[in-house]
């Protein structure tokens, strides 16, 4: 019987995950990674700890931030699998709290999801995985793990609107040669039938928000809560000669291509097309203006492809942000960590801090990575 840990969120997915494959005949174990330290509230004390967990929470002097870590519990009680919390808040605020901080007071629109999965989820999940000789680890991500002709695994997108490739991009081949998605091609509700099946008390729970640790309020709220020295100047709105339009209410208060909410009223549609961290300047343009036919990706990781070498250019399809068709593109090897992507067609809104994410004809994850701040508007 193999062995697997299931990273379990709280969801109803990654408890589907978890229920087929201890059905499958694996021995299951449930881990929930507590990432946001301690908390306001307390342990809801209907739900039930073992001895080892109650010892741990005790000991730690933190709680479960919201009802996330109970429901896993729940699941995994429900399950009758072995369950394990980690506390590993200050990873997660080194690797991705704070990073997500200074990339948003630079003026870059960051992913913090795709960092977690590397360096905080799966570094966690398969650290354990080694300690209590599980072969593999698994989550509840709409993905399919494949391995190309070249050797290389790579993750494929479904075939349902629950496409969650985008997120898993930097996974290292290590870990996607450990990893199980048993959810693959399955539709939503499918999963929902079975949590409801089951009797799982999460079946009909509400997705997860986007950013888990942004729980109220804005981004530039908690930025501000979060970072104490940092001052949210006012500063100017200009158009792209320079011109003064009028005054903004700090850069982290805006994104690329954002529209409304602006705060002021030129008589026609108008979007941001550029934030300048060093002189407190958000730059307002037409439409029009927003969309480039070449950008710069840098912080590369290669997933399926192997490593470009100087000049060679692929053919693929490229998205420039999570909610964006992959669109027809050629990637080439600029410099050393950097690949030049030129689009077909103009693509409208590429954000500096932005994941672009490379994919074959298949729909399998070639690599990506981070867009910079040379985005070329020439059609």
């Amino acid at each position: 019987m193999s062995k697997v840990v299931v990273g379990m969120s709280g969801g109803v997915d990654s408890a589907v995950a978890a229920y087929l494959l201890k059905k499958a005949g694996y021995e299951v174990i449930g881990v929930t990674l507590n990432t946001l330290g301690e908390a306001d509230g307390s342990v809801d004390e209907s739900t039930s700890f073992s001895t080892e967990q109650s010892s741990m929470f005790r000991k730690r002097s933190f709680a479960p931030p919201n009802s996330e870590v109970n429901d896993a519990i729940s699941c995994a009680n429900k399950l009758q699998i072995e369950h394990r919390i980690i506390d590993c808040h200050a990873q997660f605020e080194e690797c991705v709290v704070q990073p997500f901080v200074d990339n948003y007071t630079s003026g870059r629109t960051p992913n913090p999801c795709v960092i977690c999965n590397r360096t905080v989820k799966w570094d966690r999940l398969i650290n354990l995985a080694k300690e209590v000789g599980a072969d593999y680890v698994a989550t509840g991500h709409y993905a399919n793990i494949v391995k190309l002709p070249n050797g290389r695994y790579s993750v494929k997108c479904t075939e349902n609107n629950k496409d969650q490739t985008y997120m898993l991009y930097r996974l290292t081949q290590e870990q996607l040669a450990m990893t199980l998605m048993p959810l693959g091609d399955m539709d939503k509700e499918d999963v929902r039938q079975i949590a409801r099946d089951i009797g799982l008390s999460v079946a009909d729970k509400s997705d997860s928000q986007e950013i888990c640790f942004v729980t109220t309020g804005k981004y530039s709220d908690f930025i501000m809560n979060y970072s104490a020295d940092y001052d949210a100047k006012e500063g100017n709105f200009v158009d792209e000669e320079g011109n003064v339009l009028g005054h903004h209410k700090g850069i982290i208060n805006y994104t690329v291509g954002q529209r409304k909410g602006l705060g002021i009223a030129l008589g026609r549609p108008i979007f941001v097309k550029e934030i300048r961290p060093d002189t407190n300047e958000v730059v307002l343009a037409d439409e029009d203006a927003l969309y480039a036919k070449t950008i710069y990706v840098g912080d590369i990781n290669y997933m399926g492809l192997n490593v470009l070498s100087s000049g060679e250019s692929i053919t693929c399809n490229v998205k420039p942000r999570y909610r964006h068709k992959a669109v027809p593109a050629v990637i080439t090897y600029e410099s050393e960590g950097i690949i030049k992507v030129t689009f077909n067609n103009p693509v409208k809104a590429c954000a500096p801090g932005q994941s672009a994410v490379f994919y074959d004809e298949g729909g399998a994850v070639l690599g990506g990575g981070i867009i910079s701040d040379m985005i070329d508007d020439k059609n």
